[in-house]
């Protein structure tokens, strides 16, 4: 790509988003060296501080790692994802560029043992739509997402295909808004058996375990979600804050 100077765009940005459409692309892949900076400088015909800037920056931004004597490298993008209770994995891939996707791996009608009826409000022994879906980024293994629905209100699920974002099919199709989200806390667990062979990764991986309940505007639970994320693939974040 040919940076264009009298574009109102800065030179660096230019850069950044060249490089960051080549990661994106596959032109230039994990681990891969970047060339140095008087080669991208000659490339792009742009200054080294040009070059630097936009280096500095993509590194920030969890696209590049520099190794002392060695070089700069394409380190294996995180998802951002800010800690807010209803962003769904859908809006966050969208959020950092990526292309979210789904493979079911169960669906089903389960009955709730007495830990799960007490959490959702149900007789132990109630029926209960369960759900099971590994999430991709651009194609990538990410999370094991775990949801459990009230059968009288969402059987319907059992006849979706639930390759997209849960959340907008429920508000576009069936009029169900996700309002509330209560209980809703980040551990870090290790990885194992069924959980460790979904997301493809050795037993003992740490990941990051999200739970939440998820309810919509008249306080009635829509789900109950239990997810296992792979923690070096996914970053959860807080806002800048000042305190008055």
């Amino acid at each position: 790509m040919k940076l264009n100077p009298d574009n109102s765009i800065p030179l660096y940005q230019q850069l950044k988003e060249d490089i960051k459409n080549s990661i994106r692309t596959g032109q230039l892949r994990y681990g891969e060296k970047i060339p140095t900076e008087p080669e991208l400088s000659s490339q792009y015909k742009v200054s080294r501080i040009t070059v630097r800037r936009a280096i500095e920056e993509l590194a920030r931004e969890g696209y590049l790692s520099k190794k002392q004597g060695k070089g700069t490298f394409v380190q294996e993008h995180k998802i951002q994802r800010k800690i807010e209770h209803l962003m769904s994995f859908s809006e966050a891939c969208e959020a950092n560029g990526m292309v979210p996707s789904s493979i079911i791996t169960k669906k089903e009608v389960i009955l709730l043992s007495d830990e799960q009826a007490k959490e959702m409000g149900s007789a132990s022994g109630s029926r209960a739509v369960f759900t099971q879906r590994l999430r991709l980024a651009d194609g990538v293994p990410i999370m094991c997402e775990n949801n459990i629905f009230p059968y009288e209100r969402f059987s319907f699920l059992l006849n979706e295909s639930l390759d997209g974002s849960l959340y907008r099919l429920l508000e576009e199709k069936y009029k169900i808004k996700v309002k509330i989200s209560t209980n809703s806390f980040i551990d870090v667990v290790r990885a194992s058996g069924e959980i460790a062979r979904s997301l493809q990764v050795s037993n003992g991986e740490p990941l990051f375990y999200l739970h939440c309940q998820i309810y919509d505007a008249d306080k009635n639970l829509i789900h109950i979600g239990k997810q296992y994320i792979i923690s070096e693939r996914y970053r959860f974040y807080l806002e800048d804050y000042t305190h008055e």
